[in-house]
């Protein structure tokens, strides 16, 4: 009588399984951070585009973009070049003068790009009040920067009014951390890149970061980045 004898797995077998397994793990793990490493190199590269166009753009012009009273004359636009008010500051809600417009902060990128200080075509119109596709960037997760005069951003004791490009908000904790740690001091509180809360109006029902310091969210009392606990919603800003 033929007997069937229990076959199972070897402890060779096994091993070799166990091994695979690990190898694929290894190379998931090390795709995850080769995608970070891109992401945070890209809005490095971005930010950093973007700080040398606007000195280029001041350097050149003695004037700030969004700010400039004479581009009409001095630039050409896709369409009219719209002025700004020329009180040195790149404003959200500028008093008009001469008709210039009032919100600089969206005007600026049409300004740096008129002036081939940028890569795009960025065209505001007259009256434009909330960033659009037309007239603003957007950073890598579909989000509108901004470059604006204010002191929306993290400070550990009180922040004050100074210029600075927003990165936008739905950025994941542990992009912006990391780039703090590359390009600054690692403190979202201080130094010159900052958490912020800043939200663009567009597009409607977006929820702006949790507020600065709250428990476990984008950054810490003591000027921590919350980097290990997954949270996608967190914005920062570079203070020129």
């Amino acid at each position: 009588m033929n007997r069937k004898k229990n076959q199972g797995f070897t402890l060779i077998e096994i091993a070799i399984v166990l091994v695979i397994i690990g190898l694929l793990l290894g190379g998931i793990l090390k795709g995850q951070e080769l995608i970070t490493s891109a992401r945070v190199r890209n809005m490095i590269s971005q930010q950093d585009g973007v700080k040398a166009a606007f000195f280029g753009f001041q350097d050149r012009f003695r004037a700030l973009p969004g700010d400039y009273t004479t581009a009409s004359i001095n630039l050409k636009c896709q369409a009219t070049c719209l002025n700004g008010n020329g009180n040195g500051q790149i404003e959200s809600g500028a008093v008009p003068v001469s008709g210039s417009e009032v919100h600089e902060d969206l005007l600026s990128w049409t300004h740096l790009t008129a002036a081939n200080f940028l890569n795009g075509s960025y065209n505001m119109t007259a009256g434009d009040a909330a960033a659009t596709d037309a007239n603003s960037p957007k950073n890598a997760y579909s989000i509108y920067m901004q470059l604006i005069y204010d002191d929306n951003y993290a400070d550990g004791g009180t922040a004050v009014r100074k210029h600075n490009l927003k990165t936008g908000n739905q950025v994941p904790v542990e992009i912006l951390a990391e780039v703090d740690r590359k390009i600054d001091d690692g403190n979202p509180l201080q130094g010159g890149f900052r958490f912020s809360r800043y939200t663009p109006a567009s597009p409607t029902g977006l929820p702006a970061p949790a507020a600065a310091y709250a428990a476990g969210v984008c950054a810490s009392t003591t000027g921590t980045w919350f980097a290990t606990n997954g949270e996608t919603n967190c914005g920062a800003a570079s203070l020129f």
